[in-house]
């Protein structure tokens, strides 16, 4: 396989591992709120503190792929982001620091402070990362030289705030269904509705957004006529999203969050094909400035280089995430050392 588009299957795979994992995580911090009193917001809490920060990995490891295989696209992406990147930084990290002093002390100012900001920190990581998405499918402009020629404002558009909302619906749904394999009583029987309204709230944002862009950005169908199989795609997204509210019916979360995460990994293989060849699309003279797979890459040595450390280590980490998913399983159980 020609490894450019290997490293940018690599990409997409850590892509759209980290939606699949964080994504839940995210959406627990968003459903933080609805619990009614602190017994429950330590479950919802408990329920992602053995893995958030590992689900973190995945972003860490995609940024330093992309600066390794793709470092002209990064060195754009970074400085030309910078200022929403700082912001996105700023949320993982309040997020994290809500996690982690939340129970420190028991006064109900304290908690409460932190409450919010896991809420707000997980809400804003979220909708800024939909809306880095809407602005790489309807493209930004780049100068000759392929350097971000815009600013800050410039990647906000009504489609791209979009595409924010259609992520913080998906996460939100994608959270409250990983609960439900998480509690008991009638703290699941609750998150059933919240599932059933995310789910609500996901459906409609997922035909707005998919009707916009058919409608506004004729090229993200452009390689369907390349690449027929994608069809295929597109079919196994629509039946992972039908499949989510009929296991929810059946009171099958597990088969409810195995769908939701084929959906979010759907979503990440279609965006991939839109984007494709380019990493980075040009508003401005799309052809000549945009940056690809194959003018935005290091050399083949580099990146065959990569790719032997990637078959080494992929199948270590992917042990490691199973183990430590598996040690964790079940319903959550709080007790002296928990958060």
């Amino acid at each position: 396989m020609d490894l450019h588009v290997l490293w940018f299957i690599i990409l997409g795979i850590l892509l759209a591992g980290y939606a699949m994992l964080d994504g839940f995580d995210l959406g627990v911090g968003m459903l933080h709120l609805t619990a009614r009193d602190d017994t429950e917001r330590r479950v919802l809490l408990n329920a992602i503190g053995p893995i958030w920060d590992g689900n973190e990995v995945w972003l860490v490891t995609f940024g330093g792929a992309m600066f390794a295989a793709f470092p002209e696209a990064y060195a754009t992406v970074f400085s030309g982001f910078y200022a929403a990147f700082m912001l996105v930084l700023f949320a993982l990290i309040f997020r994290a620091v809500s996690i982690e002093f939340r129970s420190k002390r028991q006064g109900r100012r304290w908690r409460q402070a932190f409450d919010l900001g896991f809420f707000a920190s997980s809400l804003l990581a979220t909708a800024l990362f939909g809306v880095a998405v809407g602005a790489a499918m309807a493209g930004v402009p780049l100068d000759d030289r392929g350097l971000y020629a815009g600013d800050f404002l410039d990647l906000i558009s009504p489609y791209s705030v979009l595409v924010g909302v259609l992520a913080v619906a998906l996460f939100a749904m994608h959270g409250a269904i990983y609960l439900l394999l998480k509690t008991e009583g009638d703290l699941r029987d609750r998150l059933y509705a919240r599932a059933w309204t995310g789910f609500g709230f996901f459906l409609v944002a997922y035909l707005t957004v998919t009707i916009v862009t058919l409608v506004e950005i004729p090229r993200a169908t452009a390689n369907f006529e390349r690449f027929p199989w994608v069809w295929l795609v597109v079919f196994a997204n629509i039946l992972a999203i039908a499949n989510i509210p009929r296991n929810l019916y059946r009171h099958r979360p597990a088969r409810a969050f195995a769908s939701s995460c084929s959906a979010i990994a759907g979503f990440v293989v279609l965006f991939g094909i839109a984007l494709f060849p380019n990493l980075v699309t040009s508003s401005i003279a799309p052809e000549q400035r945009s940056l690809t797979v194959y003018n935005a890459a290091s050399s083949e040595r580099t990146l065959g280089n990569m790719a032997i450390v990637a078959a080494i280590g992929a199948p270590l980490v992917l042990t490691y995430t199973g183990i430590v998913y598996w040690t964790f399983r079940g319903a959550v159980r709080l007790d002296p050392h928990s958060y």
